[in-house]
């Protein structure tokens, strides 16, 4: 019997940057959770609409992953530039997307933003993001107002680059004082996210000690501190994936329901010029 479940497309740029809880919980949340590997991107989905082998009745979300790259950093990833066609694919065609770490900066790159390789905000740990007044009704972010303590949520992060300039047409959603932009939205149906939702904190323990001593940071330390308010970081994590499903959901369900093909709604909030 044929899966009528959504399909959200999880992007994976990195074997470093795996989707995490992501999938379970999409599943959970009544969409089908297809992980493709960049370099298999082109093949399995060659476009939104089509699908692919990973989505044979087609694309209803986008999720794009981290990795340790820079939105255009195409010789390192030659997948990128089909990524990138397929976020304004997306934007235009009013599917849901969700960027995370370099998949957010992938859209702030295709919506005219600026992003800044080693830009000196780097954050690692569980890191306080605090949510701005134009969160509170947003449909990704709204929900994370009521389990927010003094406005701020905790979410894993790993960056040493970072949006350094929003998109025109964006709308700014959290920031933190350590990195200016944590989340942006633009439209209606697209989110840029610097911090990891996907990642438990228990994974801080696998990233490299080396490596993390050489930015000033210890391990042990930052997982300690990571796993003292994992409980905490898991609701506001869980709420966060639920509203994106949601989202999915009721973008499927107006399709079905109130859409033409000729009087499709339409999210034209990118540039096509940073299309490469």
């Amino acid at each position: 019997m044929t899966d009528r479940r959504p399909t959200v497309v999880l992007v994976q740029n990195s074997p470093h940057s795996g989707p995490g809880r992501l999938p379970g919980w999409l599943e959970a949340d009544g969409a089908a959770a297809a992980v493709v590997q960049g370099a298999d991107l082109v093949e399995q989905v060659p476009s939104l609409a089509a699908g692919g082998a990973a989505a044979p009745d087609g694309v209803a979300g986008l999720v794009l992953l981290g990795g340790g790259l820079l939105p255009d950093e195409d010789e390192r990833a030659p997948w990128l530039p089909h990524e990138r066609a397929l976020v304004a694919e997306a934007l235009d065609a009013g599917v849901p997307v969700l960027g995370i770490c370099l998949g957010g900066q992938v859209l702030a790159h295709v919506t005219g933003g600026t992003v800044t390789g080693r830009s000196g905000e780097t954050e690692k740990g569980l890191c306080p993001v605090r949510l701005l007044d134009d969160a509170a009704d947003d449909a990704l972010l709204g929900p994370l107002g009521a389990l927010a303590e003094g406005g701020e949520v905790r979410m894993v992060e790993s960056h040493v680059d970072s949006i350094t300039g929003l998109p025109p047409e964006a709308v700014h959603l959290a920031t933190s004082d350590a990195c200016g932009v944590q989340a942006f939205r633009v439209g209606d149906v697209a989110w840029g996210l610097q911090f990891h939702p996907e990642a438990a904190p228990e994974r801080i323990g696998t990233w490299d000690a080396d490596e993390l001593a050489e930015l000033g940071f210890d391990r042990d330390a930052l997982l300690a501190a990571a796993l003292e308010r994992a409980p905490e970081n898991e609701k506001q994590a869980r709420a966060l994936a639920s509203a994106f499903a949601a989202v999915v959901h009721a973008r499927c369900e107006r399709d079905l329901g109130d859409r033409s093909p000729s009087d499709s709604p339409r999210n034209r909030a990118h540039n096509d010029a940073g299309v490469r």
